[in-house]
C-alpha cells in the first residue's frame, strides 16, 4: 500500500515554505514584538562580540527557522505524549534560564560563568530529543549552532560584565525577558 498523505505533504511544503522566509518582516506575522525585540538585541550582541555580520544574521535566522518549525509541528498536533512531556520539561528549562539570567543581571555580582551555558545546553539536549524524529539533520544542526553560538562561556563573561561594551543590551534582553514572563509567553 502506498504510504501518502496530503496533510504530511502539505506540513513539509509549509515547512520549507517558512524557512526561507525567515526575514525580519516574515519574523513579524509569526513572533510577538517583544519577541522580536529580544532577537534583535541577541543580534547585536552577537554582532558586536564575534565583530561578523554575516555569522550574527545567520545565528538569528536559524533560531527563528527553528522557532517557526517547532510552532509548526506543535499547531500540527506531530508530538507525541512522550514527546509533549519533553516540550513541557524544555519550557519549564527556559523558563528557569530566562529567570537564571535576570536575576544575574539584577543582582550584581552574582554571575556564574558555568551556569547559563550549561542550562542552555540541557535546554539544547531537551530541544533535540522533542524534535529528531521530525526535523532534518541540518534542522538538527541549525539548533546546535544557536544553542553553542550563545552558550558561549566567554560571549556571556562580556555580556555580563559591569562595565563591558554589552552591557547595554543585556539591560534591554532582561527587559524583554521579564515582559515575556509576565505575559505568560516565557
Amino acid at each position: 500500500m502506498e504510504n501518502f498523505s496530503s496533510k504530511d505533504l502539505a506540513l513539509q511544503a509549509q515547512k520549507k515554505i517558512l524557512s526561507r522566509m525567515a526575514t525580519k518582516s516574515m519574523v513579524n506575522m509569526f513572533i510577538d514584538e517583544t519577541s522580536s525585540e529580544v532577537l534583535d538585541e541577541l543580534y547585536r550582541v552577537s554582532k558586536e562580540y564575534t565583530k561578523n555580520k554575516t555569522e550574527s544574521q545567520k545565528v538569528i535566522k536559524n533560531l527563528i527557522k527553528i522557532a517557526v518549525k517547532i510552532g509548526v509541528l506543535y499547531r500540527h498536533n506531530r508530538f507525541s505524549s512522550e514527546e509533549l512531556v519533553l516540550a513541557e520539561d524544555f519550557k519549564e528549562k527556559l523558563h528557569n534560564g530566562a529567570m537564571t539570567a535576570i536575576s544575574f543581571y539584577e543582582v550584581e555580582f552574582t554571575y556564574e560563568k558555568e551556569v547559563l551555558p550549561q542550562i542552555l545546553t540541557e535546554s539544547k539536549n531537551l530541544l533535540l530529543r522533542l524534535v529528531e524524529n521530525h526535523l532534518t539533520s541540518k534542522s538538527l544542526g541549525r539548533i546546535q549552532h544557536v544553542f553553542n553560538h550563545f552558550a558561549n562561556q566567554e560571549l556571556l563573561s562580556q555580556l555580563y560584565n559591569p562595565e563591558g561594551e554589552l552591557r547595554p543590551h543585556l539591560q534591554k534582553i532582561c527587559m524583554g525577558l521579564n515582559k515575556l514572563i509576565d505575559e505568560g509567553k516565557l
